[in-house]
């Protein structure tokens, strides 16, 4: 090497060790908020910018879980001390892809972390899916939850018979909200205009309806154990669907076997119990769904009978036989599982997947995704923690320190030129308090505030 090249190469060298690592995360939910908490362990001398779509944080955990599972959002408690990091700056109410381009980022930061969720319903894509009170999971949980886009959802809640398509945790959560009692719900932080509707609610009974068998189901056992568990609610099981299962469940593998137990019990306890039940839950397995029929209010679901197929118990796949089963109804959610969307045309993305095309989290040099929106909707809010973890020690580690980035200041001043109301994490802390207070003043431990420009009111004052 010349005597240049050698100064060149020293210089590069010094000048990275002088450099502060800048990464931006987009998305400030728990994918995040775990990528960031990582970059920080690995790389103390970081800094890391969260960009959110909405004036507030936390995603899934604000948006997704139930307003009955409080201890779930204990969380958040984790996610605000990173928040307060002094080396961390959430920049709220700027939405990527529209307000500011990925092209845009990559010059001001090493490093770009895609963690924006999925936040997208799948179709069935069968006749009658457009019928009036057809509502998707997604919107039906960001009713309750307080999303803003779906403040406004038409929800007839008149009618007797409500059908969940899907036997996923979200749709154990949506059976339970619906079947619930007013005043199990009214100390919770569900959305007042949920409230006011799930109080004159007419839904007696609830029918979760899956494709698969027993041994197949998706919900967990905690989810399970809640439901069955749930105050002048029956629950009310098809023993057919169960045939065989008694003999092979000592077999399982354990979480399974666990499962498969407390069905088993539940099937086997349910025709002793004589008490009078208001409410009634009905898990049906081994039904596909193959239109939805009415004028213009959904008035059933036509299913077909399934039958298993595969060797391997857990994983066998439902194929439809020349039976069907129609299930009257009011209400038809579809749970059938999210995907995410394409925020950026600069982004490689699966669209039939609906996620971010990449390995092990890379997506390319400099850009990497984490979360759902990489690895498709998949598990709880640990399997995302250990995916972002993993994701940050990747990014941490392959830091491109060779030239400096504006970072901050630099997006922010854009931002200002653009005219884009961003939202600091102190901004975010004015819209918490304003809505823990309005919720004590109703017995909550808080009335979520879903106008978009309320809350930019609260924050910029």
């Amino acid at each position: 090497m010349s005597k240049s090249g050698v100064l060149l190469n020293s210089f590069r060298q010094f000048s990275s060790k002088n450099v502060t690592p800048k990464v931006c995360v987009v998305g400030a939910g728990p994918a995040g908020f775990y990528a960031t908490q990582q970059i920080l362990k690995v790389k103390p001398e970081a800094k890391v910018d969260i960009l959110e779509k909405l004036p507030v944080p936390f995603g899934l955990v604000r948006f997704g879980v139930a307003p009955d599972h409080p201890e779930v959002k204990n969380v958040i408690n984790t996610f605000d001390k990173i928040a307060k990091d002094d080396r961390v700056q959430f920049l709220g109410n700027v939405d990527v892809g529209k307000d500011v381009k990925i092209e845009e980022l990559k010059n001001l930061y090493h490093a770009i972390v895609l963690t924006y969720g999925a936040e997208y319903d799948r179709t069935l894509n069968i006749p009658g899916e457009n019928l009036n009170n057809v509502i998707a999971a997604r919107n039906f949980v960001g009713w309750y939850n307080g999303i803003p886009c779906d403040k406004n959802l038409k929800i007839d809640l008149s009618g007797e018979d409500a059908v969940i398509l899907g036997q996923g945790n979200v749709a154990i959560d949506i059976a339970r909200i619906l079947l619930s009692s007013v005043d199990r719900l009214k100390t919770t932080d569900i959305t007042s205009h949920a409230l006011e509707q799930l109080a004159e609610s007419k839904v007696k009974r609830v029918w979760l309806i899956g494709r698969r068998g027993p041994l197949q189901a998706a919900f967990t056992i905690a989810e399970l154990r809640e439901m069955l568990k749930l105050p002048n609610c029956k629950t009310f099981w098809r023993p057919n669907d169960f045939t065989g299962i008694k003999d092979i469940v000592a077999n399982l593998a354990r979480p399974r076997k666990r499962l498969t137990e407390l069905m088993l019990k539940s099937l086997d306890e349910a025709p002793h119990d004589k008490r009078n039940f208001d409410k009634e839950f009905h898990p049906i397995f081994l039904r596909g769904p193959t239109e939805f029929i009415g004028t213009s209010n959904i008035e059933k679901v036509k299913f077909s009978v399934n039958e298993l197929e595969g060797e391997d118990l857990l994983k066998q796949t439902a194929k439809a036989t020349d039976k069907f089963e129609d299930f009257p109804c009011n209400l038809a959610v579809r749970s059938i599982g999210y995907k995410s969307k394409l925020i950026d045309p600069n982004i490689p993305f699966d669209v039939k997947s609906g996620k971010i095309i990449n390995s092990d989290g890379k997506v390319e040099k400099g850009l990497y995704a984490a979360g759902w929106v990489a690895t498709g909707p998949m598990g709880i809010i640990i399997s995302t923690m250990n995916n972002a973890f993993k994701v940050g020690q990747i990014v941490s580690i392959e830091l491109d320190l060779s030239e400096d980035k504006g970072g901050y200041l630099d997006l922010k001043n854009l931002l200002n030129e653009r005219g884009i109301n961003v939202v600091d994490y102190h901004g975010w802390e004015k819209i918490d308090h304003e809505e823990r207070k309005r919720g004590k003043s109703v017995g909550k431990p808080r009335e979520k505030i879903v106008e978009i420009s309320e809350m930019l009111k609260i924050a910029l004052n």
